[in-house]
């Protein structure tokens, strides 16, 4: 009998068995509660952490692929195929994660296959449905080779390889095509986006920073395979990569700050609201500190070094994102906290890229043998212990617990603070309805007139409801309160009551959202809605 190796239990194994679990639970309760009880979303709100992170950043960040394989086979730039097959293996599980996690935030995830028969060549969403699945397919073939290699398939080996150079040109096409698709989706909500981050040019903006971020997100995988597998650190290419970062987002930051200004949004960075800091944050820490660090030459041939600058740009990537998808619709949709489901989701699916790396470097031969580095060290390299670092499992584990401690993090700033601004804002109750601009009064929502309230005999004052004080004149949702012409809240009422005839303080009425959460509660200051 062959002896069963039992995996020795260490505390980050036993952390991140954790966070799958925690992970899988809210995998269950999405699947038969439904999103509603396993989401902070809403109608109003319908894309959140999922789609802001998992797949915007997802897709992006597996942006590697097609960049180096375009240096590698369509610029025959040779010297950087060393790195190609780590790079492929990177972008094809981080698709295969992305298509898992766009399951959990389709409504009906059984469905997803429909773009593929039911066409709507109208949709931006259809395009980026058949691309992400052609350029998964074809990322599949690239990496076939590597599973060939290592089942000893000559044949199919030499017919993958006879077709590598069209299959490289389609996935460059295909990734150019959804890369830049995925800000076409923002198009369309040109008075919802903030003007911070709303531009014409947005599919151009998210296309130029993928590429960049490809370039960041190589230096980082190959990184991590020096200190986790001993595989040689290919320094002089990776400080060629470190040039090409710092000429794309030179290049994404001009084009950025020109756009800005010539629309007049850049006036809004230097606001004291929470979108301004935002964007300060996004532009100094995930643009310019790396930039500045890169054009360094000794900051691109330190390891460590060029590995922290580029954590800054994936950093500063992933504030993008998540400012266009969450900070910048939040003052038109609504305040939005993602739910620890969604976190413990996402952090699962994170954790599970780094194990499916690790493991698939273990049994396959992603790094050509001669590629093992000596057990000497460079002093650089020492910054670390390198008999733990050897371990795979703790390097995968380590750095998908601190990447999503960041991506936890962000989401609390990004839905923490943003919606208690927000709800200090709804705090300070107008007088007046705000008077559009002259000239788009056609625009926006006409206010009804007061209302002038029933009192009951114990009544210390008459209430006269404003519509101005509940709602944005630009952007007014009626069906927020009236789900029906002119019934107030819940559709389930048996009958249709006034206001006169029921308690104004119920939770069927007003005490619906003064409840002391949503707003203050009916129970508080009488005088602050009745006037004597």
């Amino acid at each position: 009998m062959f002896p069963i190796k039992i995996p020795r239990i260490t505390f980050w194994r036993s952390v991140l068995l954790i966070v799958l679990a925690s992970g899988l639970y809210s995998t269950y309760l999405r699947f038969t509660a439904g999103l509603g009880a396993s989401t902070a979303l809403s109608d109003g709100f319908p894309w959140g952490l999922w789609i802001g992170f998992d797949v915007l950043c997802g897709v992006a960040l597996a942006a590697g692929g097609f960049t180096i394989s375009a240096v590698v086979y369509v610029f025959n730039i040779e010297r950087f195929k060393p790195i190609i097959r780590p790079t492929i293996l990177t972008a094809f599980s981080g698709y295969l994660l992305v298509i898992v996690a766009l399951l959990f935030d389709l409504g009906r995830p059984y469905r997803i296959w429909h773009p593929l028969v039911m066409w709507n060549p109208r949709s931006v969403m259809f395009e980026v449905a058949w691309c992400v699945t052609l350029y998964t397919i074809v990322l599949a073939l690239e990496f076939s080779p590597i599973l060939f290699q290592r089942l000893r398939l000559e044949k199919p080996l030499r017919i993958i390889q006879s077709i590598t150079i069209p299959l490289v040109m389609l996935g460059v096409i295909l990734s150019t095509l959804h890369q830049s698709s995925l800000g076409s989706l923002y198009l369309i909500v040109p008075h919802k986006l903030h003007p911070l981050w709303y531009s014409p040019l947005l599919p151009l903006f998210f296309f130029v920073s993928a590429i960049g971020l490809g370039c960041a997100m190589t230096i980082i995988e190959s990184f991590l395979s020096y200190r986790a597998f001993r595989k040689r650190l290919e320094i002089d290419l990776l400080s060629d990569l470190g040039k090409v970062i710092v000429v794309t987002l030179s290049v994404y930051l001009i084009l950025r700050m020109q756009d800005a200004m010539g629309r007049g949004a850049l006036k809004h960075a230097f606001e004291a609201t929470y979108e301004g800091r935002m964007f300060l944050a996004e532009v100094l820490l995930g643009i310019i500190a790396p930039v500045v660090l890169l054009i360094i030459p000794r900051i691109r041939r330190s390891h460590f070094s060029l590995f922290v600058a580029s954590l800054l740009v994936v950093l500063g990537f992933v504030m993008n994102r998540l400012n266009v998808s969450i900070t910048g619709m939040e003052a038109a949709l609504g305040g939005y906290f993602p739910s620890w489901t969604e976190v413990s989701v996402t952090s699962m699916i994170v954790a599970l890229g780094f194990v499916l790396f690790s493991t698939a470097v273990k049994y396959l031969p992603v790094f050509p043998p001669e590629e093992t580095e000596g057990e000497n060290e460079t002093a650089d390299a020492q910054w670390l212990a390198p008999n733990v670092l050897r371990q795979p499992l703790f390097s995968s584990t380590t750095l998908a617990l601190v990447l999503g401690g960041l991506f936890l993090g962000g989401s609390l700033l990004l839905g923490g603070n943003g919606l208690w601004y927000r709800k200090q804002m709804k705090s300070v109750v107008a007088s007046k309805p705000a008077l559009p601009p002259t000239g788009v009064a056609d625009r926006y929502f006409k206010m009804p007139l007061d209302i002038t309230l029933p009192t009951a005999v114990a009544s210390p004052g008459v209430v006269t409801f404003r519509h101005s004080s509940h709602l944005d004149a630009k952007q007014a949702n009626c069906t927020q309160c009236h789900v029906q012409r002119f019934r107030i809240l819940k559709a389930n009422v048996p009958t249709a009551t006034t206001a006169g005839s029921r308690d104004l303080h119920s939770d069927q009425l007003c005490g619906a959202c003064h409840d002391g959460k949503k707003s203050f509660s009916v129970k508080e200051d009488c005088q602050v809605c009745h006037s004597m």
